[in-house]
């Protein structure tokens, strides 16, 4: 019997909004707006929490506000906490005091190794007249608690956190999202300001695509032309640029600090063009080519019959590896036209030794699972509901042969896909890709013949062909990355678009306040 979603939404335990409530918004149509006869604000939580519930007199957040760690707190947790407090005291013009103490009221972290259901980076968040408790089995479950509380407060000024209680934890381990800066060259604080974006929305994953025909943006000392030389361009023809090893360190510390893993993605063996460009070595005939400007693709290939071409990636690879702390290398793989399928697969094959003698896990695109995926290779699927069947059914066959799956399908999240015809960045290869669109499919569901036990999580990639400046990586992530960190967080049951737009256009102020430049999709109530 198919139950109507209404009738449904009675049923979960785990809905978050309540039932009464979502059914009154479907009625009122398009034009509800969250103000009217506006949920309270557990239920305008974004991603939607396992479980929440409003619950009796809350806390007054003012000037008398300390945040509690407990006597002799870790460094990890005072770290956590100095952050909160840091983030709190922006919007609300308060000093919030960071004490070593359990006692009192005010905001209270407590780590609790016995916490149940709470897993690696789950929580416990409890309101009511004397404070503000916030339990959790790691400080990165900390962290996320401390965002939830965020979206509880008043966008600026004191208030009040609403009285009640949200019992939390992540239907996937990886939510990321992909930041090309080879296309098109980002400094290391523009992209700090991404990942605080992406942070408070539970996003723990940050992609860099660090290199491309159009850009090489790392300092590698064994190859120094790569940066000094490769680096020197963008498509369009621009200045580009490259971050030092320093400022990349900074920035994975940077991320680190905020629970958002970094993940380096050195591509190969095509989309070489900066590195070729750099070293004529590289080249089979010796010559190297022009810097790229253009954006095409599929046209370069680094050398694979040569053994210079290994001491390259080993050399290149080792310097990365050092550089991360993060689990994954990303070794690219994808649109390799210029290498032959048997190159391909031999490279293939050697590039995720490469990986393992550092350490690292392997991560690729999904072409890889038409070659030989290493056991345990990450593949990273980035085709269509269109892709064909074939295609399809080797990622699954890897699935199953124990290749756990990133999704980022191109037609639901490529950021840098337009909105509609009427948008000014991005392209339009995979079709536009409306807010509703990029949202309202499920992973667990996605490909067929994958279990869900076989998806590690989604991540939303931006491309930067046609993105060049802040405003328009904003533009084009915002709103759509919020649907991705609902996807990757969210329990499958709360996935539902006539709450989900109301909880987004909820967002919309606090948007405002952080001065983001997001798309005002016409199908989201915004206020």
């Amino acid at each position: 019997m198919r139950v109507p979603r209404c009738a449904l939404a009675a049923l979960l335990v785990l809905a978050v909004v309540p039932a009464a409530a979502s059914c009154a918004h479907a009625a009122r149509g398009d034009d509800a707006r969250p103000g009217d006869g506006a949920p309270a604000a557990y239920d305008r939580l974004l991603p939607a929490p396992l479980s929440a519930r409003a619950q009796g007199p809350g806390y007054a957040f003012g000037p008398g506000t300390v945040i509690r760690t407990g006597p002799a707190p870790s460094e990890e947790v005072r770290k956590v906490a100095e952050l909160l407090a840091e983030q709190l005291r922006g919007p609300s013009g308060l000093p919030l005091p960071v004490v070593a103490d359990a006692e009192g009221e005010g905001i209270r972290l407590r780590l609790d190794d016995a916490a149940q259901g709470a897993g690696e980076e789950g929580y416990r968040l409890e309101s009511g007249p004397g404070g503000v408790t916030l339990t959790a089995r790691t400080p990165a479950g900390l962290f996320h608690a401390g965002q939830t509380l965020r979206q509880l407060l008043p966008v600026s000024g004191p208030g009040e956190v609403p009285g009640g209680t949200v019992a939390d934890a992540p239907r996937f381990a990886y939510r990321g999202a992909m930041l090309d800066v080879a296309r098109h060259f980002f400094t290391v604080e523009q992209v700090k300001r991404y990942v605080d974006q992406l942070a408070q929305y539970k996003v723990n994953t940050l992609h860099l695509h660090l290199t491309d025909d159009q850009g090489w943006r790392l300092a590698v000392d064994s190859w120094p032309r790569l940066a000094q030389y490769g680096g020197a361009g963008e498509v369009g023809g621009g200045p580009g640029g490259y971050w030092t090893k320093d400022e990349y360190r900074d920035l994975v510390a940077y991320a680190g600090e905020r629970f958002v893993e970094v993940v380096p993605e050195i591509d190969m063996p095509g989309h070489v063009n900066a590195a070729l460009a750099s070293y004529a070595e590289l080249n089979c005939d010796g010559k190297a080519p022009e810097r790229y400007t253009g954006t095409k693709v599929g046209f370069s290939s680094l050398c694979v019959g040569e053994e210079r071409t290994y001491e390259f990636i080993d050399q290149v690879l080792g310097e990365v590896a050092a550089l991360t702390p993060g689990r994954y290398l990303h070794i690219g793989g994808d649109e390799a036209a210029a290498t032959p399928p048997a190159q391909y697969a031999a490279f293939m094959d050697r590039a995720q030794r490469v990986v393992a003698k550092h350490g690292k896990k392997v991560i690729a695109w999904h072409q890889l699972a038409a070659a030989r995926p290493a056991p345990g290779a990450v593949l990273h699927y980035w085709g269509r509901d269109a892709t064909a069947a074939p295609e399809k059914a080797a990622v699954a066959a890897a699935a199953k042969a124990g290749s756990p799956l990133i999704l980022s399908p191109a037609d639901r999240l490529y950021l840098d896909m337009k909105y509609d015809k009427a948008t000014g960045p991005g392209l339009a290869w995979a079709g536009y890709v409306p807010v509703r669109k990029a949202y309202d499919w499920d992973p667990g569901t996605y490909l067929e013949g994958v279990a869900e036990s076989s998806v590690l999580g989604v991540e939303a990639p931006l491309w930067t062909e046609t993105i060049a400046t802040r405003g328009d990586l904003e533009y084009m992530a915002f709103p759509r990355v919020l649907g991705l960190a609902e996807l990757g967080w969210s329990p499958a049951a709360a996935r539902d678009w006539t709450s989900y737009r109301l909880r987004l256009a909820a967002q919309g102020p606090r948007l405002d306040a952080q001065d983001v430049n997001y798309h005002r999709a016409p199908d989201v109530p915004w206020t």
